[in-house]
């Protein structure tokens, strides 16, 4: 199997030594297995996500299909991505119960045409870790909302692939 790893290599930090870590990119590796005929993917999102952010207690909706199951689910959260990552560990989290070992390490977001203003394209990377491993996943939209909802999809996607594949080792 090809995977594609990022080396990230830390330097001494508050008089602890940090090792290298091998950062996997799971948008790319998931693009890759997804164009074999035999992949199913572990869930399909149904009609998109619906956000309210009132500025202060963000809620996020979502609908699946997993496991024969539709789920439809809401959660809050601190912002909106957080609310966005809740509810889809809420949902898929009763179907895979490893994800809830899994946590957003960081989140970043960069903007792809500076020229556009506030309409601008933005690419969004977010790292996980379930502490055995980490990897990242990102995407790139007009809309900075969808673009983190694709990365964490990718990430929860690359988590539950990731351990069914280690499941029949």
């Amino acid at each position: 199997m090809i995977l594609f790893t990022e080396r990230v290599t830390s330097r001494k930090q508050r008089g602890h030594k940090m090792k290298n870590l091998e950062v996997v990119d799971a948008s790319k590796e998931l693009n890759l297995v997804r164009a074999l005929k035999d992949y199913q993917a572990p869930f399909e999102v149904v009609g998109g996500y619906r956000l309210v952010d009132d500025g202060e207690r963000p809620e996020a909706t979502v609908m699946l299909i997993a496991g024969g199951q539709e789920m439809h689910e809401a959660d809050v959260g601190v912002g909106p991505v957080d609310a966005l990552a809740n509810v889809l560990k809420k949902s898929l989290g009763r179907l895979f119960p490893k994800l809830k070992t899994v946590k957003l390490m960081d989140y970043g977001a960069k903007v792809i045409q500076g020229t556009t203003g506030t309409s601008a394209s933005v690419e969004v990377s977010i790292v996980f870790s379930d502490g055995e491993r980490v990897w990242s996943a990102s995407s790139s939209s007009d809309n900075i909302n969808y673009a983190s909802f694709q990365a964490l999809l990718d990430g929860y996607e690359y988590a539950i692939h990731f351990q069914t594949k280690s499941k029949k080792k």
